[in-house]
C-alpha cells in the first residue's frame, strides 16, 4: 500500500517497507519519498481525467528498526538524500533522525526546497507547492506514524502491506550467499507472490 500526497509539481509518498539486506538482517517500517510529477499534455475534454504521473525521486527517509532489536528504537533509521537516476544515495545515518523520527521528518518536508537543492534541483521547482505542502505535514506525519516500526506488525501483516515489493525482495534474498533456514521461512509470503 502507497498513500500519495499530490500537489502542482511535488509528491510526497508514503508506505510501510520491509528489506532484508545483504547480510540477512531484516528492517522494517516507513518510508516516505519526495518525488516530482512529470506535466502531461491535457487530454479529452474539459472534464477528462486526466494523467498523473508520479516519477523522478528527490529524497527519501526510511524510519526503519531492525527486526533483531526492541521496536520502537529506529535502530535502521536513515535517510537519502539524493538519487542518480533511479538509484538512492548511500544510507546516511543521523543521531537527530533517530533521536525523534516524526519531528525530524516534519522538519525535513517543512523545508522542501533545502531538499530539492541538496539534491540538485532547482529549489523554485517548490514555488507553487511549498505552502501548501508544509500545511499537509502534520497528516503526511501522522500516516507516516501509522506504518511506523514502534508497534511491531505480524510478518503477515507486513506482507499484506508490502506484498506490492514481493519482487525486490526476492532480489535481496539473492544477494544472500546462503540464507539461514529461519530467515527463508520468514520471508515466505513475499517469495510465494507471483
Amino acid at each position: 500500500m502507497q498513500i500519495a500526497f499530490t500537489f502542482t509539481r511535488l509528491a510526497v509518498i508514503v508506505r510501510r517497507w520491509f528489506e532484508i539486506g545483504p547480510d540477512a538482517t531484516m528492517e522494517h517500517g516507513t518510508r516516505v519519498e519526495l518525488r516530482l510529477l512529470v506535466p502531461q499534455p491535457h487530454r479529452g475534454t474539459e472534464s477528462a481525467a486526466q494523467p498523473m504521473v508520479v516519477d523522478d525521486a528527490v529524497w527519501r527517509a526510511d524510519l526503519f528498526d531492525r527486526l533483531d532489536r526492541p521496536p520502537g528504537s529506529f535502530s535502521a533509521a536513515h535517510h537519502h538524500p539524493t538519487f542518480d537516476g533511479v538509484e538512492p544515495s548511500d544510507r546516511v545515518w543521523s543521531d537527530a533522525l533517530t533521536a525523534d523520527p516524526w519531528g525530524w521528518l516534519a522538519a525535513q518536508l517543512s523545508d522542501v526546497g533545502s531538499l530539492l537543492d541538496v539534491a540538485g534541483y532547482d529549489p523554485a521547482l517548490a514555488d507553487d507547492d511549498a505552502d501548501d505542502l508544509r500545511e499537509q505535514v502534520p497528516h503526511i506525519v501522522a500516516t507516516a506514524r501509522r506504518f511506523g516500526p514502534e508497534d511491531p506488525l505480524s510478518r503477515d501483516e507486513d506482507f499484506r502491506l508490502t506484498r506490492d515489493a514481493a519482487e525486490r525482495v526476492r532480489r535481496m534474498l539473492d544477494l544472500i550467499d546462503t540464507p539461514d533456514p529461519e530467515v527463508r521461512e520468514y520471508l515466505r509470503p513475499w517469495l510465494e507472490q507471483a
